[in-house]
């Protein structure tokens, strides 16, 4: 015999046991030769068959669902309007949750690139900016920001094209004539430089970004006097700023008028940065150097600007 059928002849004895005690008691109570009573029918189960149907399980559909969370928003105008007070670190994570929200928001790319560049991760603002341009090519804030961080990069030969559509996207505008020139510069078309300067002068009279970066290439060529009268007129402009006075107190150093630079130094600057920059300069005119390492100082801070 299968185990199988060992198994069922066990389970049948099993329940059939009480059933055959019963009926052992019946016999021995009743009279002898008085008709036994048969025994007691066991209870009728339903035999099982092949169309029976387990128990009705919930379907997924019915159990409780997760309480959905809601989905990230974007910030409203006012949040934004704060964010841009922030600290550049602070600024940049801002935005680039701002981005990962809508990575189709160009404002929040445009705003993560200029944080980005100005964190010094130059590299990271021009991809950021050139998704921008993906979706709008022809957005001159995506244009000039990626401009600006080439510039700050040294890199400006891979300026001039997105400044020139910038610059034919708004003819009117001053903005990429003047850092269009800083770019010339970095690749040595000086006379390109000073052309686009004076254009952008003829668009905005006086205009101090446009002023300073004259005057620095003046200092850069020796002509230290002549930049030192251009920047006075440029830090006189209501527009003007630290870059402008920075740049004057350089130049002033640099021709041995130190009382005055310090003097520029200690309003602009806490007063460990005065004293590093101000042994700058006492070094320079000491050793009586050359304007080249200046120029490179200087220009890391009108680029820093975004001027």
């Amino acid at each position: 015999m299968s185990r199988k059928l060992i198994l069922l002849a066990a389970a049948a004895a099993l329940s059939l046991a009480p059933l055959a005690a019963q009926a052992q008691q019946a016999m021995s109570m009743s009279p002898v030769g008085a008709p036994q009573a048969p025994p007691p029918a066991a209870p009728a189960t339903a035999a099982p068959t092949a169309n029976a149907t387990a128990p009705a399980m919930r379907s997924y559909a019915q159990l409780p669902a997760d309480k959905p969370k809601a989905p990230p928003h974007k910030a409203s105008a006012a949040e934004r309007d704060a964010a841009e007070r922030l600290e550049p670190l602070a600024r940049a994570a801002f935005w680039g949750r701002e981005v990962d929200i809508d990575p189709t928001d160009v404002v929040a790319g445009v705003k993560l690139s200029s944080a980005l560049r100005a964190v010094g991760q130059n590299g990271e603002a021009i991809t950021v900016a050139g998704r921008v341009l993906v979706l709008d090519p022809n957005n001159f804030d995506a244009l000039m920001e990626t401009a600006k961080a080439y510039v700050a990069a040294g890199q400006g030969f891979y300026a001039i094209d997105p400044l020139k559509k910038a610059s034919l996207a708004r003819p009117r505008d001053w903005r990429p004539m003047s850092l269009l020139g800083v770019a010339y510069v970095q690749v040595q078309r000086d006379d390109d430089a000073q052309a686009i300067w004076h254009d952008a002068l003829a668009l905005s009279p006086e205009n101090p970004a446009v002023l300073s970066n004259l005057a620095m290439d003046m200092a850069a060529k020796g002509d230290a006097a002549g930049a030192e009268t251009l920047l006075r007129r440029a830090v006189a402009q209501p527009g003007s700023g630290l870059v402008e006075r920075q740049n004057l107190s350089l130049v002033l150093g640099l021709q041995g008028k130190l009382a005055e630079a310090e003097k520029i130094l200690r309003e602009d600057l806490p007063p460990e940065q005065a004293n590093a920059d101000l042994a700058y300069l006492q070094s320079l005119t000491k050793a009586k150097a050359s304007i080249a390492p200046a120029t490179t100082r200087t220009w890391a801070a009108v680029k820093g600007a975004g001027s």
